[in-house]
């Protein structure tokens, strides 16, 4: 469980004494940690995801990892659906060369293979684009 400095607030309240240390005026929230602790949950439930979908999840943030810059589709307020499309495309055909995954697949817009390869890029792209969010406040 996250701490967001909640036993310091009872002292606002305005009963007790009435004398507050100027370093207990504002409670620090530590945001570094606490971001830490997101992406500490979020790879502990990605930990139970199925081998294969493990895989995917895999491609999938590689090819965030190539779109994370300023100017990215990511990172629109609202992301081109087609490139999105072609980008779930090359990750299928990323899997397809791949000798583990027994999946062989034409990239058709109704397998559920592309399907999830669908959601789990689109659940990677919400999770950096509010990580992004959060981030650019602090500088």
């Amino acid at each position: 469980m996250m701490d967001f400095g909640q036993e310091y607030y009872h002292m606002f309240d305005g009963h007790g004494s009435g004398k507050i240390p100027f370093y207990m005026t504002y409670p620090v929230r530590n945001s570094f940690l606490e971001e830490a602790e997101y992406e500490r949950d979020c790879r502990r439930l990605q930990e139970m995801y199925p081998r294969d979908a493990r895989r995917i999840q895999t491609l999938v943030e590689q090819e965030c990892d190539k779109m994370e810059h300023e100017g990215s589709m990511m990172f629109d307020e609202y992301p081109d659906r087609l490139l999105f499309r072609m980008l779930c495309r090359q990750i299928c055909r990323a899997l397809q060369d791949d000798e583990e995954m027994t999946w062989n697949v034409i990239p058709d817009r109704d397998h559920p293979l592309m399907q999830l390869i669908e959601v789990m890029l689109t659940q990677e792209m919400y999770r950096r684009r509010c990580r992004y969010r959060r981030c650019r406040r602090r500088y």
